[in-house]
């Protein structure tokens, strides 16, 4: 029988509150400690947890946290540290924790130390018997596996999009605070700065509302027998300036640029969706200039709304693969949809 359950969490660039993925581990955290009939504490890694642990106060958590200079930003050895150092004092048979890049890189090497086992890009948890068990998926979101495990204590680290975040009113929070002391050797790695891509370069927003697909309709030729890549390329960097949706291509797209093909200069490997491609989740997908074949429709699994542009009516989409087919040119759609957003 399961004892303790761990939700471990990281405060955000603010330093005022999480990342909106752990408010949605929060709550799956909350739902299996209730199943399960276990005690729930929270774990609050960061320079300043105060404010970050006051938004969570109503939660009915004990709060446990490090904090301080040396926590403020991230680093493998002093995370490490200090997830270990939370992990001994709560003492928890399962550890769940969100999938950030940050707790990705740590958490593995202190399910090592403690003598656990850890499972990554977790989708779902079951609690049955007081027990818990975790989904997620393989080979390219085709097969999902079912996860037991006797080791203690068990890590899962759970995927974004998965859950409705938790929601509750701010209060005081009684922080439980750990005192740590550092070797030097553990802070030779020093923070230089921070590189943000401008918003017109970024296309990757795992937090957007909108997924946009282009497809290689964009750079072949049109109805006047010439192709038009320039006018494609400022016509989607413009709905995604203006619309904050993020940027998919389609596996037929993305090959062009090894093919000596006329291809979208922003468009990399990174953005492709489906058939060895990504499997995002957003609430709305929009697709342009791609035909819905299966392979490129498997990346859209999650995606809650789909709805395709496309001038063929018999293509892949209307075949059950879209909510909203729209049969009509993508290049006459997309720059409509720019001016409609220019106005707002």
């Amino acid at each position: 029988m399961i004892q303790n359950i761990l939700f471990l969490a990281h405060v955000d660039e603010s330093g005022k509150s999480f990342p909106r993925i752990a408010f949605e581990v929060l709550g799956a955290s909350k739902d299996a400690a209730r199943l399960a009939n276990a005690c729930l504490a929270v774990g609050i890694v960061g320079g300043e947890i105060q404010d970050a642990a006051n938004s969570i106060a109503r939660v009915g958590a004990r709060i446990v946290g490090v904090c301080g200079a040396d926590f403020a930003h991230p680093r493998y050895a002093t995370d490490a540290g200090a997830v270990e150092a939370i992990c001994r004092t709560v003492e928890s048979d399962i550890v769940i924790a969100p999938a950030t890049s940050r707790f990705l890189r740590v958490i593995p090497g202190v399910a090592q130390r403690l003598g656990g086992q850890v499972d990554t890009h977790i989708t779902s948890l079951e609690v049955a018997d007081g027990s818990v068990s975790a989904k997620r998926w393989f080979y390219k979101q085709r097969v999902e596996a079912l996860i037991r495990r006797d080791a203690r204590p068990w890590f899962l680290l759970v995927d974004p999009g998965c859950y409705e975040p938790w929601s509750g009113e701010a209060g005081t929070a009684k922080v439980e605070t750990i005192d740590i002391r550092l070797a030097a050797e553990t802070k030779r790695t020093i923070l230089a700065g921070i590189r943000i891509p401008a918003s017109h370069a970024q296309t990757i927003r795992p937090d957007a509302t909108l997924l946009f697909v282009a497809g290689a309709g964009w750079c072949k030729r049109q109805s006047d027998g010439s192709a038009h890549v320039s006018e494609a390329e400022a016509a989607i960097l413009d709905f995604l300036q203006n619309s904050g949706a993020s940027l998919g291509g389609s596996k037929s797209l993305v090959d062009q640029s090894g093919e000596n093909q006329s291809v979208l200069r922003f468009m990399t490997h990174l953005n492709q969706v489906g058939q060895t491609g990504s499997t995002p989740r957003h609430p709305k997908g929009l697709s342009t200039c791609c035909h819905g074949e299966e392979p490129h429709v498997v990346g859209w699994r999650f995606i809650n709304e789909r709805r395709a542009i496309n001038l063929d009516p018999n293509c892949g989409w209307a075949r059950g693969k879209a909510d909203v087919l729209y049969v009509a040119d993508a290049f006459q759609v997309i720059p409509k949809l720019n001016a409609l957003l220019h106005k707002k």
